[in-house]
């Protein structure tokens, strides 16, 4: 059974800046953020570069819009759309949507549309998400190295840019979809450690990088900074569901690999206890 661009069809189953740990990315050139850890440091946020360039402006826009094209027709995203409603990824979305009919989308660290073509990639496949399932509701993105050009151009989209750098730590307290390819380890870490209730997380889909890719590393290099920056994400991997994605080609490669889907199973309290936070 497959979702079409207006339902989510489910079966019903009534019946039964300082830091940059990012080991699944490759390539891609973008400035650090800053290391914050408590919800009290998150800060307003405004584009450093205001500059008001017309031509810069409408270049942009239309760099977007072939590349949304590009992607649009591409095998990579078709692929990825019927993954998408294969019956255990619509299972998992279905659990964490329950009696919602819509989850926000919210877009962290999508780097500099203007300067490089990954980035460009990552924002084009969540815009024709949005376009393609009408369960994916509100689009909210952020990155601080956005400028002003870049932003307008991104709410020409339908999205909307976020005024406070949130560092990841947004409290998914209805459904969730964080759209975060490759993030720096301690986004995703703050993403879990904000939402470390059963509740919370039962709300949160992410698409992200790999955290098996993670687990691995750090089984082989035990002495890794990766260690204190993702202890919520291999803590997660007792009770997460990881899907992981087919980039298909080189030409998306560089934006897509190593991601995967998660999702979060309902859990007990003592899955979630883990010593030396």
């Amino acid at each position: 059974m497959t979702a079409s661009a207006k339902t989510l069809a489910i079966p019903d189953q009534s019946n039964n800046g300082d830091w940059t740990v990012v080991l699944p990315r490759r390539g891609r050139q973008r400035k650090n953020l800053p290391k914050l850890r408590k919800q009290e440091d998150q800060r307003t946020w405004s584009p450093s570069d205001q500059a008001n360039d017309t031509i810069r402006e409408s270049k942009l826009l239309h760099k977007m819009e072939i590349c949304i094209e590009k992607v649009e027709s591409s095998q990579f995203y078709r692929t990825l759309v019927d993954e998408l409603e294969t019956m255990p990824v619509l299972e998992s979305l279905n659990r964490v949507l329950a009696s919602e009919s819509k989850m926000g989308m919210v877009i962290y660290g999508v780097g500099s549309i203007e300067n490089y073509e990954n980035p460009r990639l990552q924002l084009s496949l969540a815009i024709l998400l949005k376009r393609k399932f009408s369960w994916i509701g509100r689009l909210e993105v952020f990155d601080p190295i956005l400028s002003a050009i870049e932003c307008r151009v991104i709410e020409s989209f339908g999205c909307s840019i976020l005024s406070v750098n949130e560092q990841g730590r947004r409290c998914a307290q209805k459904p969730t979809m964080f759209f975060m390819p490759h993030c720096e380890a301690e986004l995703y870490n703050n993403l879990l450690q904000e939402n470390w209730t059963g509740e919370l997380l039962n709300h949160v889909v992410l698409f992200g990088n790999s955290f098996e890719i993670y687990e691995q590393f750090v089984s082989e290099f035990k002495n890794s900074p990766v260690v204190d920056s993702a202890k919520y994400i291999l803590a997660s991997r007792k009770f997460s569901r990881e899907i992981k994605i087919k980039t298909l080609s080189d030409e998306y490669f560089g934006a897509f690999h190593d991601s995967s889907w998660h999702f979060f199973s309902t859990v007990l309290p003592t899955e979630l206890q883990f010593t030396d936070l």
